[in-house]
């Protein structure tokens, strides 16, 4: 297979690439702001499908994040994969402060009084998760399902989280937006310039090479008169 990995990677190693990328953030940034840069497509479009999935991945919407974003690019008119590739704009080691920043906001808008300590946040997801693995088992069973770990991870975690994101989330896809067209130009003329060089070396290289050419056409041409054809002279 022309395409397969020589050394398969694990779940571990896939793991761990989803925590810390092998080359490293900062090489993951550059690859990600690379491949924007190189789509072919207007600066405005490519910027609003950096607006549409800067924003998606702020929200807390696991597993669905692509598709949140096409729906989003979709509804702007903006680049799909523009949009794709923004999603990625946060990764495990930043969203844990950006979500108790999140959530800070939130409960201050809904006017919830908990503690946002680890205990506390650590609590509901695992009273979430029982109640969840709960009823999965209730659904063969004869028992009856409970929701208050649910209802309670619902009302004081992924509700204020969620709109606790919108504002920060909005005012960093915004600068996202307006920071992508002038790179968005400034690659594309740099690229049409490169191009424009390279079609002109080719032009003058193509003519140069003609007239070589002809050159050494005109100068293998047998002069006239003295050819095979020409009649004897006269005794």
């Amino acid at each position: 297979m022309v395409f397969k990995r020589r050394n398969p990677r694990t779940l571990w190693g896939w793991t761990r690439e989803m925590v810390y990328p092998q080359g490293g953030f900062k090489r993951a940034t550059q690859y990600v702001l690379h491949r924007m840069r190189r789509l072919p497509d207007s600066p405005h479009r490519i910027a609003r499908g950096v607006f549409a999935g800067s924003i998606v991945g702020f929200l807390p919407l696991p597993g669905m994040q692509f598709i949140a974003a096409w729906l989003a690019s979709r509804l702007m008119k903006g680049n799909l994969l523009a949009a794709l590739l923004a999603t990625f704009n946060t990764n495990p080691l930043t969203t844990p402060f950006f979500a108790v920043l999140a959530m800070t906001l939130g409960h201050w808008m809904l006017g919830i009084e908990k503690p946002l300590s680890p205990e506390y946040i650590g609590m509901a997801f695992a009273n979430a998760g029982a109640d969840l693995w709960y009823n999965v088992r209730a659904l063969f069973g004869p028992e009856h399902t409970r929701w208050d770990g649910l209802l309670q991870f619902w009302h004081e975690i992924y509700v204020p989280y969620f709109l606790g994101a919108l504002g920060p989330g909005l005012l960093l896809s915004l600068l996202f937006y307006w920071l992508t067209i002038p790179l968005v130009v400034a690659y594309q003329k740099a690229r049409d310039a490169k191009s424009h060089e390279r079609h002109e070396r080719r032009r003058k290289l193509r003519e140069t090479l003609a007239a070589a050419a002809a050159k050494l056409t005109h100068r293998n041409d047998p002069p006239q008169g003295t050819g095979d054809d020409d009649p004897p002279s006269a005794p």
